[in-house]
């Protein structure tokens, strides 16, 4: 268990005295003399939304340097820390998994939550009738029940305000909104999957569903299904019936915020030909900041004051979710965006609604992003680098996809488009104009990563729209599709 230790002010003391929403109380006539050791033992309860109730003991040590004086006294302290406690159900946790799983025990030790004594049972405990509850062996004929799966449910009774952003944001429907369209279905199983009797969902487990997530179903022992979990999607829809995933970013058990901060988190789900946003942040002179010293900069300040003190340049997070000048912290990663630079077409955002994909509100997306920029950035370098994005943008939508998807409208209107469209030259290189180089041509301006815009957007664009446009002639001059 972590000892942590002040030197003693004012300030010290009202950070012991009130710590995590709980209050510390001793017995301030308490007579001190030089020198001695004072040990103050205090019993807080913890609660939640759930009925449980969690009582911890903590320790207050308290050593005077001269005089008779009492607690309440502040001047003449030598020393003082916390030993904070946890319940005798978390400390047989702790003492048995630091043998069985150690790195689980190991990071946890070095976590926040190890920190305050936030233990395992707070996390995994969980009401007998819950769909995933469990008992441990050494729980056996008692009523602590527990769960392996930590839903964001459970995340929200101590984070209500990060998990209500969450439910608001795009990243919400990371799953729900895509996995399950039956495009989607067939493109996993029917082709990909090649409908194989056995493996036809392989594709999805160990791919698409470790960034988007699943609906995590259960077995008859109430223990996740392999074919659902693991995985580390962003949408997972659990058996509690909350939505998202945490540890997506906050990986388990040290969940950092020092971790997330940095642009390595996102790179997991947010690379590749479809998506390149680690490869464009990383060229472009944001990422250069981050590559050449972003091992100098201060990742752990509190929020809403991780401040451009604390780093030269911004990462991600910086951009679409820290506090930053007036803007509060915010997980509605949604909230500060123009434009959707994912479908099909980019339109402005404006609606409400966290199955829209165009979640959020345009203007005031923009005017928060410039706010952003500001901290490091003039007015006039602000606005001219979006006047240059926002026409990449328009050049996109007007010159490429809206002139591609017309003749795919009117080939499908002529019947002149294959039932397979992974086996049809003209839909592969119609997705690959709006799912890939059309992606990578917008995202690259809206993020500076100009060779992502240019040569593996724009100059692979025109590419696409040429062979689109002799495939639709000679298909439309022959009446049939090309052998």
């Amino acid at each position: 268990m972590k000892t942590m230790q002040w030197s003693i002010s004012l300030l010290a003391m009202l950070v012991i005295l009130v710590v995590g929403g709980a209050t510390w109380a001793t017995n301030a006539s308490q007579p001190f003399i030089a020198n001695q050791t004072i040990t103050t033992t205090v019993t807080t309860t913890l609660t939640s939304t759930m009925a449980i109730t969690s009582p911890v003991t903590n320790t207050l040590v308290i050593t005077r340097a001269s005089g008779t004086q009492s607690v309440g006294d502040l001047n003449g302290f030598k020393m003082m820390k916390v030993e904070r406690g946890m319940t005798e159900i978390g400390k047989g946790c702790v003492e048995c998994h630091k043998d069985t799983s150690p790195g689980i025990v190991n990071d946890w030790r070095s976590s926040r939550h190890g920190n305050v004594g936030v233990s395992c049972i707070d996390c995994h405990q969980v009401e007998a009738d819950a769909p995933t509850a469990t008992q441990h062996e050494t729980f056996k004929g008692t009523d602590v029940f527990i769960s392996g799966l930590v839903s964001p449910g459970t995340c929200s009774r101590c984070h209500p305000q990060e998990a209500e952003q969450f439910t608001k944001s795009g990243h919400v429907r990371a799953y729900t909104q895509l996995v399950p369209k039956p495009e989607m279905q067939a493109l996993m199983h029917k082709y990909e999957g090649q409908n194989h009797p056995e493996l036809n969902d392989t594709s999805n487990q160990t791919g698409c569903m470790q960034c988007h997530g699943e609906e995590i179903k259960l077995g008859a022992d109430k223990r996740p299904l392999p074919e659902t979990w693991p995985n580390a999607g962003m949408g997972n829809v659990y058996p509690d019936g909350s939505v998202g995933n945490c540890v997506a970013c906050h990986t388990r058990h040290r969940f950092s915020i020092a971790e997330a901060r940095k642009p390595n988190s996102c790179a997991s789900c947010h690379l590749g030909p479809d998506h390149p946003d680690i490869e464009i942040f990383e060229s472009s002179k944001h990422g250069h900041l981050f590559l050449t010293s972003g091992n100098e900069w201060k990742w752990d300040s509190a929020p809403d004051a991780w401040e451009p003190v604390d780093y030269r340049g911004p990462t991600c997070a910086t951009c679409h979710m820290s506090g930053i000048g007036k803007l509060n912290t915010t997980h509605d990663i949604s909230d500060r965006l123009y434009w959707n630079l994912w479908a099909e077409e980019s339109k402005p955002r404006g609606s409400n609604d966290p199955m829209s994909p165009l979640r959020g509100d345009a203007v005031p997306g923009r005017e928060k992003m410039v706010t952003v920029c500001a901290a490091c950035h003039s007015k006039l370098h602000t606005d001219g680098f979006f006047n240059q994005a926002d026409k990449a943008v328009r050049l996109y939508n007007e010159a490429y996809y809206q002139p591609a998807k017309k003749m795919r409208d009117d080939l499908k209107a002529k019947k002149l488009l294959k039932d397979n469209p992974w086996n049809d030259e003209f839909q592969q290189t119609f997705y690959f104009l709006w799912h890939h180089e059309g992606r990578r041509a917008r995202q690259g301006a809206l993020m500076a990563g100009p060779d992502w815009a240019h040569w593996h957007g724009f100059f692979e664009l025109q590419q696409d729209l040429y062979k689109l446009q002799d495939l639709y002639q000679k298909r439309i001059s022959a009446g049939k599709i090309e052998e």
